[in-house]
């Protein structure tokens, strides 16, 4: 868990409240104004009303510009952000015809294959002229076609599982298969720090949900031996089901779970592990195969394995992987896959061309290479930040590095510096963190040369120092002697 030095917590508390403060007092005179306006809308409910409708008003249109930053090339390391102009004090941004070229810190492009590449291109435009760029169907009803059925048995033979089934997005994968998993009478067991995909597929579940410390199993078996111990609410039977559901790498945090531990634990109490390796599939692991390869555990060991394709394979959509059983019952109850038009055949000739690449399948080492590169860019950048000064969450081989920013003033602050810098980051605070911990969120791409990340260090760094965010004491070593120690080996 991440302990806040105390007067950071306070100075940020400040800031929210002196925000919160003045958000209200700007609405309590803008009631006067608005009593003075007719309105077409007489005797209706205000559409958008609440604690949120609040903080987009007065809190996110504030640094607006630091989000939703379209960009006009591949995702590339390096890639044109488009600029934006506003005229009313960030309520709206308008695009302009210039564009910043930037080096990309913020895509999820891990292994490179999001823009160009020699072997996967090539066969994505083959499968546009034949296929055409939709397939303008349910998998049920006539959107299945040959390079479907390829990828499921691809994803099979990558992830070391009997069966697979695909889907056209990654996000209505969790929050469509989990319902359909469980339901009333069952529990659910969620890391604190799960994905918001998660979090809605568990309460669209009408199942009992309980939460267990992020990346805690002495927690979490807590937890399940109290909740056997009492059964379900009121009548205290027996649980029908317990599925305990954690992450791969957590992308707010970049941390790796401890699988192991928690496949020990769901195996004393019988409960089914649900795995989520959006962003662990393909990027860790020696061959690319995610956090069992790197962990050591025995995919038989994980009863759902599930993953997306738009991070380490440069497509869209996600899967799930398991018994023969289970997938079959799957594709005959799940809405994703009975109703959803299916993933784009170029999209799925893609993924199928990216799993070859990375096993080596097209007759060249560069799936070797790119998994290398990765692995020593991701270490690399973050031991140089640590080095620096900042507080980075996350683990080695992770290539997610969150650097902790905390007070709201510091997130358009860093944001807008780095991209004057010509280095785009994604810059992250509430509601997709809790209040106190916002933070800037790198990702880092085999695609990165070591001379882009030096680069972004010196950038990073003294940005840090302008916003005064290097909560840690630097050590003396400096990024140049790293670029020579290099050019030495």
């Amino acid at each position: 868990m991440i302990t806040i030095p105390y007067l950071t917590a306070v100075s940020t508390y400040f800031s929210y409240g002196l925000l919160f403060a003045f958000g209200q007092l700007r609405d309590f005179f803008r009631r006067f104004i608005d009593w003075w306006l007719t309105s077409n809308l007489q005797g209706y409910a205000p559409i958008c009303l609440g604690h949120e409708d609040f903080y987009i008003r007065r809190l996110y249109h504030r640094i607006q510009d630091c989000f939703e930053r379209p960009i006009s090339s591949a995702p590339d390391a390096w890639f044109d952000v488009v600029e934006r102009y506003s005229n009313d004090n960030n309520k709206t941004l308008k695009r302009t015809t210039k564009t910043s070229r930037c080096l990309n810190l913020g895509s999820y492009n891990y292994l490179g294959f999001g823009s160009f590449d020699e072997y996967c291109t090539p066969r994505v435009i083959e499968s546009l002229k034949k296929f055409s760029a939709s397939t303008c169907s349910s998998r049920v009803d006539a959107g299945t076609t040959s390079v479907h059925a390829e990828l499921e048995e691809c994803v099979t033979r990558f992830v070391g599982k009997p069966a697979a089934v695909v889907f056209g997005m990654g996000y209505a994968t969790n929050s469509a298969i989990i319902p359909v998993l469980i339901g009333k009478g069952g529990l659910i067991i969620s890391d604190s720090l799960n994905h918001s995909s998660i979090v809605n597929g568990a309460r669209g579940s009408g199942a009992t949900i309980r939460v267990f410390q992020h990346n805690t199993p002495s927690h979490l078996e807590r937890v399940l031996r109290e909740q056997i111990a009492e059964g379900q609410p009121r009548t205290h039977r027996p649980w029908k089901k317990i599925i305990v559901v954690v992450e791969g790498i957590y992308s707010m945090e970049g941390e790796i779970c401890h699988l192991p531990e928690v496949v020990a634990i769901c195996k004393k109490y019988k409960a089914y592990v649900y795995l989520d390796e959006a962003h662990s599939i393909g990027a860790i692991g020696e061959t690319g195969k995610g956090i069992c390869e790197l962990l050591g555990v025995d995919t038989a060991d994980v009863d759902v394995m599930m993953g997306t394709f738009t991070k380490s394979f440069g497509s869209c959509g996600g899967y799930i992987a398991g018994s023969k059983e289970l997938i079959q019952y799957l594709k005959h109850q799940c809405p994703a896959h009975l109703y959803a038009t299916s993933i784009p055949t170029p999209s799925a000739q893609q993924i199928i061309s990216a799993i070859k690449v990375i096993l080596g399948e097209d007759g060249s080492n560069r799936g070797a290479q790119k998994l290398a590169r990765i692995r020593e860019n991701s270490n690399f950048f973050r031991a140089e930040l640590q080095k620096m000064g900042f507080e980075v969450l996350g683990d080695n081989d992770s290539p997610v590095m969150p650097i902790m920013l905390y007070n709201p003033a510091k997130i358009p602050a860093f944001s807008r510096e780095c991209l004057r810098q010509k280095v785009a980051v994604v810059v992250v605070g509430f509601p997709a963190t809790p209040l106190l911990l916002a933070r800037a969120r790198i990702c880092i791409s085999a695609s990165h040369s070591r001379e882009d990340l030096i680069r972004a260090l010196k950038v990073i760094s003294k940005v840090g120092d302008l916003s005064g965010i290097k909560y840690f004491p630097a050590e003396p070593k400096k990024i140049e002697q790293s670029k020579n120690d290099i050019k030495l080996d």
